[in-house]
């Protein structure tokens, strides 16, 4: 009893609040927040811009996956296209009709688009900004934030290669300050250069920070939850983003079934030990989608180190045979994983989990799918640094 009071505590210590209801009440309007609070992504550019294969990189997904935006040479957006993020569905990334048209009138193609609907504009150029780029900029300028972002960065790279004296720091210095000549009237706009196929380079990472700075506070969690992983840097920044919501986690928990109630607080504790595993399995990029679009890029298979954690592997294989919530919560509640962390096993499927049960299960979980992360990072010869505060 001493430790469940202990730990009940430190959890609301941890919420700021000065009691226990205000605290619960606190988690609940916090991990609501973390499933449910809404981003919309808007993208545009003109033909052959790299709008799909940006999109598809947001969502984790290679440009031939089952679910990806369809890419192509030729206008493939007609019309405006949404994508839900393939294991966020509270983050959505439109996909909006090319502005290449001689004829475009940038207020028009905002009242078409629905204008209201979006958090920010992403306006994506492989060339040079235009004239539309510019009208476009200007009049979203009017309500909401725009970036301009230089899409096939690695293409530009990979031509350069070919001419003698090649400096890569030249090349991009080159285009970017090309880019700032063609946005005079913009004032001093920032410019992002990307490759949609080589995330950790370039300013792909720069323009996440950006983005998490300009947004609403209650907004930049599903930012952080949903942008791919481009560095050891970030893999960090959400690792210590979701440790710290664990005591929202379990006091949400125990705002729904303060007293245990057989069968209904395992079922209650389970959603929430669910949901948060769910996302921080996706915000480490360990889903298939994720795995095999690294594995391609670093030609190593990725996929068969997820087994190597229990939970990341159970995850993974009721999650792909697409079982039932209610299934999946009495699995959780009672599976081989999370019984070996609770010291005392005795009657937990029958009596419910302890609030230090699930904070104890919450901290331990979070951490075996983190090492599974870096461990991976790692193996596919990329940066990492382990922090483990």
């Amino acid at each position: 009893m001493e430790t469940q009071d202990s730990d009940v505590m430190e959890a609301v210590k941890a919420s700021g609040e000065s009691t226990l209801e205000k605290a619960k009440a606190k988690a609940l309007a916090e991990f609501d927040q973390l499933l449910n609070v809404s981003l919309n992504i808007a993208v545009t550019g003109n033909t052959g811009s790299g709008k799909s294969s940006f999109i598809n990189a947001l969502r984790g997904l290679s440009d031939d996956d089952k679910d990806a935006a369809p890419t192509g040479v030729t206008e493939t957006t007609m019309e405006v296209t949404k994508y839900e993020h393939s294991g966020m569905p509270n983050v959505k990334i439109w996909d909006l009709p090319g502005i290449g048209s001689p004829n475009f009138k940038a207020d028009k193609y905002l009242k078409e688009v629905k204008f209201d609907t979006y958090d920010f504009f992403i306006i994506l150029s492989s060339e040079r900004f235009r004239e539309n780029d510019i009208m476009l900029a200007k009049e979203i300028k009017k309500k909401k934030n725009f970036y301009f972002v230089r899409s096939k960065i690695d293409n530009d790279i990979s031509s350069e290669q070919k001419k003698k004296g090649f400096d890569e720091k030249e090349v991009i210095s080159k285009i970017r300050e090309d880019c700032k000549n063609n946005l005079k009237e913009m004032g001093n706009p920032n410019i992002f250069l990307i490759s949609s196929f080589e995330l950790e380079k370039y300013d792909f990472e720069n323009l996440r920070n950006t983005l998490e700075e300009d947004l609403p506070s209650h907004k930049r969690s599903a930012l952080l939850q949903a942008w791919p992983v481009c560095s050891a840097k970030s893999l960090e920044q959400k690792i210590k983003f979701f440790k710290g919501m664990i005591w929202a986690a379990s006091l949400a928990s125990a705002g729904i079934a303060v007293v245990p109630v057989p069968g209904l607080s395992v079922a209650c504790d389970a959603a929430i030990v669910l949901s948060f595993f769910l996302r921080c399995y996706y915000a480490f990029g360990l889903d298939d989608c994720s795995l095999t679009r690294l594995s391609e890029k670093v030609n190593i298979p990725l996929t068969e180190y997820v087994g190597k954690s229990k939970i990341a592997s159970a995850i993974r294989e009721k999650t792909l045979s697409r079982i039932q919530v209610s299934t999946t919560l009495a699995w959780l509640a009672s599976a081989e994983y999370v019984m070996s962390l609770v010291p005392i096993v005795g009657s937990v499927a029958a009596a419910g989990l302890s609030f230090g049960t699930t904070m104890y299960i919450l901290k331990e979980g979070l951490n075996e799918l983190a090492e599974m992360a870096r461990e991976i990072r790692k193996v596919a010869g990329l940066d990492v640094v382990c922090d483990n505060s």
